[in-house]
């Protein structure tokens, strides 16, 4: 069979571990991107959803996940300020607490 080549820049440590997982499959990397290849055809285009990454914030979260995240905080800071948030002297008595609403949830006991 006729062949052409075709040279691709990539990073060092993708193409280290493109091979590495090709290679389970007793592929090298250029018959990996021939099956790719193919299947595309086959597909009429990309063989698996291609979606838009999620927009993250400067923190590395969802701004939805980070608005939920900042509103928790304020609760918490509203029940410390109102006097309604329970408050402990010490890890070990979270613990504790936290070990006793365990028990309770179980209902197995």
């Amino acid at each position: 069979m006729k062949t052409t080549n075709y040279n691709i820049r990539l990073a060092p440590d993708v193409k280290s571990a493109a091979e590495k997982t090709f290679a389970a499959f007793g592929l090298n990397l250029s018959e990996a991107i021939n099956v790719f290849l193919h299947k595309s055809i086959m597909e009429r285009g990309f063989p698996f959803e291609v979606r838009e990454s999620p927009r993250l914030t400067e923190n590395g979260y969802t701004p939805e996940f980070e608005a939920a995240i900042l509103a928790e905080a304020e609760e918490a800071y509203a029940a410390v300020a109102n006097g309604t948030a329970k408050l402990y002297k010490n890890a070990a008595e979270l613990f504790c607490d936290l070990d006793a609403e365990g028990d309770a949830d179980d209902g197995d006991d």
